[in-house]
């Protein structure tokens, strides 16, 4: 139901890393699956290899899953690979996010990797994680791969944050690849590539010396979404909203990562009756 289409593996084989040498850290797999029965979507099937669990599912809404996702370690080191993989069966709603930042820290061999792969068939997902945090010197890939089927669809940000800003700690050294793939009904709607160093942030090309950047998706999307998402301000930095082949597509950089948090957060709130159908009720985890 969920196979790899052709386009997709060439598109994949293409992105992924070369042979890794030096010391390998923690490996961590999480499978988890949701589907609706009865009145409710229930996650279904998880499975876990390694530190990366889930607690149990939520129901703040009453039938939509809300489930956290945690990695208990707290942050990754060189040569840490943790691979997430999440399945929505048609008819359900799954929203998914974590307890807190995500954290990278100073490597002096491998690249710490993440890889996380959503397939949506029918269903409706909500990707909206807290930011991950790149500390200087470190070396990460990050990884996301979104497939969609039939009627699915889908809210979700990531965002990233370089350095650590109260401790007024520049990322002067380190990089991050990132992949981030959306692919409906196996033709691609978004394939992009990054490489982020201290020379792209710095320069006016790149982030113009901010320290977070994200993404904000939206599909399935109509102008009207795009029109609201655009009376949002992100006061001290910038934000803008396109809508190509049915995907609205808000990026947006600051000095800090809760401000751009706090302007995804409006946008989402704003857009999710149009989306999802329902009024925005924020998973409880973020109030702690």
């Amino acid at each position: 139901m969920f196979a790899m289409s052709s386009a997709e593996q060439k598109c994949r084989d293409v992105a992924a890393p070369g042979q890794r040498s030096g010391p390998r850290g923690w490996q961590a797999r999480l499978d988890l699956s949701f589907e609706r029965r009865a009145d409710k979507t229930i996650l279904a099937r998880q499975r876990h290899c390694g530190p990366l669990v889930v607690q149990r599912p939520f129901y703040p809404e009453g039938d939509v899953c809300h489930v956290y996702v945690v990695h208990p370690p707290g942050g990754m080191v060189a040569g840490d690979e943790l691979a997430l993989s999440a399945k929505v069966a048609p008819d359900s709603h799954a929203l998914l996010t974590t307890p807190a930042a995500g954290k990278f820290y100073r490597s002096v061999g491998p690249t710490a990797r993440l890889v996380q792969e959503f397939a949506v068939q029918s269903g409706r997902l909500e990707w909206l994680p807290q930011e991950n945090i790149f500390y200087p010197q470190a070396l990460a890939e990050v990884q996301t791969y979104i497939r969609l089927v039939g009627s699915a669809k889908l809210l979700g940000w990531e965002v990233s944050c370089f350095g650590l800003g109260a401790q007024s700690e520049a990322f002067y050294s380190g990089q991050l690849l990132q992949t981030l793939e959306l692919w409906m009904d196996e033709e691609p709607l978004l394939c992009e590539r990054q490489r982020i160093d201290w020379e792209c942030i710095a320069a006016r090309w790149g982030l113009a010396g901010n320290a977070a950047v994200g993404t904000l998706l939206a599909y399935p999307a109509l102008p009207r979404d795009v029109e609201v998402a655009r009376e949002v301000v992100l006061a001290d930095g910038m934000i803008s909203s396109t809508l190509v082949d049915g995907v609205m597509v808000c990026r947006a950089m600051a000095p800090h990562a809760d401000r751009l948090r706090g302007a995804f957060f409006s946008i989402w709130s704003t857009v999710r009756p149009f989306i999802m159908g329902r009024q925005a009720v924020a998973p409880r985890v973020w109030a702690t």
